[in-house]
């Protein structure tokens, strides 16, 4: 069972070995990076070319571990028990299975991916380490101990927006999804716009790297947006040529694809103004 990347997915040699270290360790696979730049696609595309089924956890600033596991409806159960319900005297009527829960007791081995882990509070992996540990959970209200048949995949996200404890971090295989440098990035954009012309690629990319590098720029252009951006310009048929750019005019062609604050565009707007004064 070797991850290799896919047709739709171009990913390094490093995140090859990352994914595959992690299946053999049976460690999540704790993956981080800028957003925009795969991460959550990566377990869509492990999925894919293992020929696995995914289950799918999007985490919120709202969302306690607990509901992972499973969530006990105590008030559904106190009305029905006021309206004489027969459903009312077996507890499991009342317990709704999580994502984890959903895991573990598959037959087969699925992918599980819990995306964006930073957004939750501080306890969250904290409140996971048992169940990461031993791939088991205790459902007090029924007094089963539900364990996993299968040792799922897991692949765990996050963008980096708060550090995470220690204990978790030890439990988990760790990568970081670099940002692509010039080649992967035109690999990537052959994978979703084949057959781009050359100069059209080539100008358009060097333009994105350039605003990318840009001192004083508050939220970097991600893969996703310029994939966006050249998508636009093909939409437009525009050649290279209509992306020429002068001092005057700093702001890239379709700008809003890739500048997403207004910071961004005032900061490329007073380059123009210096730039004009400057003549």
């Amino acid at each position: 069972m070797k991850f290799e990347g896919t047709k739709s997915y171009v990913a390094t040699e490093d995140l090859n070995v990352a994914v595959n270290a992690a299946v053999a360790l049976e460690r999540p696979l704790l993956v981080k990076g800028e957003p925009g730049t795969g991460k959550t696609e990566l377990a869509r595309q492990v999925a894919d070319a293992l020929g696995l089924r995914m289950i799918e956890w999007n985490i919120k600033s709202t969302t306690k571990a607990q509901q992972g596991l499973y969530e006990y409806d105590a008030v559904s159960r106190l009305r029905d028990s006021q309206l004489g319900e027969e459903r009312v005297h077996d507890v499991k009527n009342y317990i709704k299975k999580g994502k984890l829960w959903e895991a573990f007791e598959a037959d087969e081995k699925i992918v599980l991916l819990i995306d964006e882990i930073d957004k939750a509070d501080i306890e969250f992996p904290n409140d996971l380490l048992q169940e990461l540990d031993k791939m088991e959970f205790h459902v007090y209200e029924t007094g089963e101990t539900i364990k996993a048949k299968q040792r799922p995949i897991m692949i765990i996200t996050s963008n980096n927006e708060k550090e995470l404890p220690d204990a978790f971090l030890r439990r988990c295989f760790f990568h970081y999804i670099r940002f692509p440098d010039h080649d992967t990035m035109k690999a990537i954009v052959e994978v979703h716009h084949p057959g781009i012309k050359e100069k059209l690629l080539t100008t358009a990319l060097t333009q994105f790297f350039e605003i990318r590098e840009q001192p004083g720029l508050k939220k970097k252009p991600s893969t996703s947006e310029v994939l966006d951006w050249l998508k636009l310009l093909l939409a437009e048929d525009m050649d290279a040529e209509d992306l020429a750019r002068d001092g005057a005019n700093a702001l890239p062609k379709l700008h809003g694809a890739l500048l997403k604050n207004e910071q961004d565009v005032h900061l490329f707007e007073r380059l123009a103004f210096m730039a004009r004064s400057g003549r």
